[in-house]
């Protein structure tokens, strides 16, 4: 397996990430579960599109072009072949920015991007196969065209690094506050720019927190959940039981599998955005 970030232009900083790519020549039949990252994507299969299940349509082959929505589930995939795709992960607070009125929407969804915004579709798919080919420049153009004009919501980008910050601990009332906004209307205006509610950003940062304390030590689970600010380990097995569909101990032996073919314990949280965190079964 191998995968690898690029860092964005600092002209998109504020909306794009990373752009990922994954290659798999042999990835085997097992489905594999992907947990939530607070993130939209857009993601273009260049090998073989895998299946997907979701509880919309059960199991179904994917697109050769998606927007992979937020989520709040954990969802799970079959590889069909040899896996080798693009995607780009945008921040937090931009995915409206890419496609305005939307991402609330399509929460826990994974969509054709073709269904969306057909000439976008094709223009990402042709790009994607130039930066594969380490043409890049026109990816970050045309995600450059794609968001002209289009400003994240500084307040909500500011709120979003508070919570991220805080390791998912900050409350929404402080935060609603530091933005200068009702909480009625910073609720408002953080689902509209992320695709979540606040408290969910904040429980999926949590989330990432106790993963990266599963794959980085030895601590007792009782001990990694009071380090994640949850209120003790049934609190945490519970949440991660209805985020991931595993509990921390079997978390923690499927990481490890993962941190062994990954390289380092970072790049094997990371993954779980970009297409295989998770385990087999």
């Amino acid at each position: 397996m191998e995968y690898r970030e690029f860092p964005p232009p600092a002209s998109l900083t504020a909306h794009v990430q990373c752009v990922w790519r994954l290659r798999e020549a042999s990835p085997g039949d097992a489905a594999r579960t992907i947990f939530p990252d607070g993130r939209c994507e857009l993601i273009v299969h260049l090998g073989t599109p895998p299946r997907c299940w979701d509880a919309l349509d059960g199991w179904h082959s994917q697109a050769r072009t998606l927007f992979a929505a937020q989520r709040v589930i954990a969802v799970r995939l079959e590889a069909a072949g040899a896996v080798d795709c693009i995607g780009v992960r945008m921040q937090p607070a931009a995915g409206a920015a890419f496609f305005p009125g939307t991402v609330a929407r399509l929460r826990d969804r994974v969509v054709d991007l073709a269904a969306l915004d057909a000439r976008f579709s094709r223009a990402l798919a042709a790009s994607a196969r130039r930066f594969a080919a380490q043409e890049t420049a026109s990816l970050w153009a045309l995600l450059t065209r794609r968001v002209a004009g289009r400003v994240a919501d500084a307040r909500i980008a500011g709120a979003v690094a508070r919570i991220e910050s805080s390791a998912g601990r900050a409350r929404v009332d402080a935060l609603a506050r530091a933005a200068a906004l009702s909480l009625r209307g910073f609720q408002s205006r953080f689902r509209a720019a992320v695709g979540l509610t606040p408290k969910e950003f904040a429980r999926l940062t949590r989330l990432q927190a106790t993963l990266r304390a599963l794959d980085g030590s030895d601590a007792s689970i009782a001990a990694v959940a009071t380090d994640s600010g949850f209120a003790d380990q049934a609190h945490v097995t519970r949440e991660l039981r209805r985020t991931t569909g595993h509990t921390p101990a079997k978390l923690r032996d499927e990481l490890h599998r993962h941190l062994t073919q990954a390289g380092d314990g970072d790049a094997a949280i990371r993954m779980a955005a970009a297409f295989v965190r998770g385990a087999a079964g």
